[in-house]
């Protein structure tokens, strides 16, 4: 199955991965340093670049915003939860993963991946089900960062965490009535961050298994957070303790 990674930076970030890559497409007239790299990252990896049309973009992209580039890919391969924790042990460092309970709008998806990426996380865990797909939109949000992050697509993530606790992981909620705010929660060891759908939060079961439940305090009158601003507070937060312990130790 071929997907399409649109934008100069998403098909940049592709290029400099280890993802396969078909070809990539430059619209005629497409020019800028951006472009000029593409064109470069491409003769290293030996990936095909070939000029289209407008026309050519419009059946591959329909109206979304390609700047001129697109990249045509195998779609996003995932991994086994245990390839997450061998990240770890290959870093050094304590595990470090974010779950996703439920996230449906890809915008969020790509988003919260982004942030993920960013914070260091050795990966992210996904459900098979009620869960956003990895598409072009996703990729757009993502900045690229789609390409470099670990993606383990698991039945059940009640059972997910199970695992991960048998493996001496703690797991972190994120919730709007926690009673503790996630600066008061130690992120330094092994550590699994949950975030939930959008509308509904983590649902039951899961927040059931989470070791605790932590919530970013509000000062306004709206009662919570987008869930990618929420988990990103939380993700740059549990970073900037395990940089400060050492884990990981600055490069």
């Amino acid at each position: 199955m071929t997907d399409v990674i649109a934008g100069r930076q998403p098909v940049l970030e592709a290029l400099k991965s280890d993802q396969p890559i078909e070809k990539v497409l430059v619209q005629h007239g497409a020019q800028g340093a951006a472009v000029n790299n593409i064109y470069k990252l491409a003769k290293q990896r030996g990936v095909p670049v070939v000029q289209a049309s407008k026309e050519r973009f419009l059946e591959l992209a329909g109206d979304g915003v390609t700047q001129g580039v697109l990249a045509l890919v195998g779609a996003k391969k995932y991994v086994e939860l245990e390839d997450l924790l061998e990240i770890s042990k290959k870093r050094n460092e304590p595990p470090f993963i974010l779950i996703l309970d439920e996230i449906e709008d890809p915008h969020n998806l790509g988003a919260l991946i982004r942030t993920a990426e960013g914070a260091g996380i050795h990966g992210v865990v996904v459900p098979k089900h009620h869960s956003a797909t990895v598409n072009q939109t996703v990729a757009k949000t993502s900045a690229g960062a789609i390409s470099h992050i670990a993606l383990a697509r698991v039945s059940n993530i009640v059972q997910c965490i199970d695992e991960l606790k048998r493996q001496g992981i703690w797991v972190v909620g994120t919730d709007s009535t926690a009673e503790k705010y996630y600066y008061q929660v130690d992120f330094t060891g092994p550590v699994a961050i949950v975030v939930g759908n959008e509308g509904k939060g983590i649902r039951r079961l899961v927040m059931e298994k989470c070791d605790f439940l932590a919530t970013v305090p509000m000062y306004g009158k709206v009662e919570s957070l987008n869930a990618s601003v929420s988990g990103g507070i939380i993700l740059f937060e549990a970073a900037r303790q395990r940089r400060i312990s050492g884990n990981p130790k600055p490069s």
